[in-house]
């Protein structure tokens, strides 16, 4: 019975290291925590990884020592054969206690104080003098943007998966220029949304009544996926949109493309759904 118990326990870290080994991670993937994207997506992305990362290593670390005394306590100190005595009672141990009190403390303070530094620096505002301006619109189930900076727009609709080729074409696409730093302003016209670009590693929630801001710059060109990621209704799911990250020629060309397409100024409130909201100069309904 004692061998069977010894090979159960033996096995689970033999397990745990097969299952790590046969999942084929690579080197990338395991330095970003298994974080998604890449580096220098944004100028953000890359302090996420460092905090994200850095704050498992120090999780590890602890979890390593603390197993390591917990193991070796129940090693040294087990019953033996043929021991029926009462182990000795110890009503308390000063180190120890300090250690469980210092050390939480010590790491609860270190990463308050790193997630502070870093969400400071991702929500400082960018200068503006050089920065692309646009309204993310939420709305069931899709996105509207207003580029303020340009005077046009480009209303989505909900996404038409439905297995036929070309599908991805239909989603709403949000443009930006690579290496200008950009300002989105966030709002709802009914419930609330999240406004999700997975490879940015940041996301922001979209209150009606309420303008939500997120400051970056994109850095490397490309397609990026995002979603809404608030549980905002029936079709959830199907609330997908792109962001392409684009020279800014292209960026010029597809600003003059919508404009010639006749979405020119900026989609206002009048669609929204919540007209009754403190503030915005509408009448109280009951």
């Amino acid at each position: 019975m004692r061998r069977k118990n010894a090979f159960k326990w033996a096995s689970l870290p033999i397990a745990a290291t097969l299952i790590l080994v046969l999942t084929g991670c690579s080197p990338a993937e395991l330095s970003r925590g298994f974080l998604p994207g890449e580096p220098g997506v944004t100028n953000h992305t890359d302090m996420i990884v460092e905090l994200w990362t850095g704050s498992w290593i120090v999780l590890w670390g602890v979890g390593i020592i603390a197993w390591g005394l917990m193991f070796y306590a129940i090693i040294v100190y087990r019953r033996r054969k043929g021991d029926t005595s009462m182990p000795e009672q110890m009503r308390y141990n000063n180190p120890i206690e300090t250690l469980f009190t210092v050390v939480p403390l010590v790491m609860v303070i270190g990463f308050f104080a790193f997630t502070a530094k870093t969400m400071a620096a991702i929500e400082e505002p960018v200068h503006p003098s050089n920065q692309i301006q646009v309204e993310v619109i939420g709305k069931q189930w899709s996105w509207d943007f207003n580029y303020t900076s340009n005077m046009v727009f480009d209303s989505g609709i909900q996404s038409q998966f439905a297995g036929e080729e070309g599908s991805e074409a239909s989603l709403p696409t949000l443009y930006l220029p690579v290496n200008v730093p950009v300002d989105l302003s966030l709002t709802s016209r009914d419930v609330v949304h999240s406004f999700w670009v997975i490879d940015f590693l940041y996301k922001k929630d979209i209150f009606p009544g309420k303008t939500n801001h997120m400051y970056f710059t994109p850095q490397k060109i490309g397609t990026y996926k995002g979603k809404c990621a608030e549980l905002c209704g029936e079709f959830h799911s199907m609330m997908l949109f792109n962001v392409k990250v684009v020279s800014q020629a292209d960026y010029d060309a597809h600003m003059a493309e919508l404009a010639q397409q006749g979405n020119t100024g900026l989609l206002d409130s009048k669609y929204n759904r919540n007209q009754n909201l403190p503030g915005n100069g509408s009448e109280i309904k009951g």
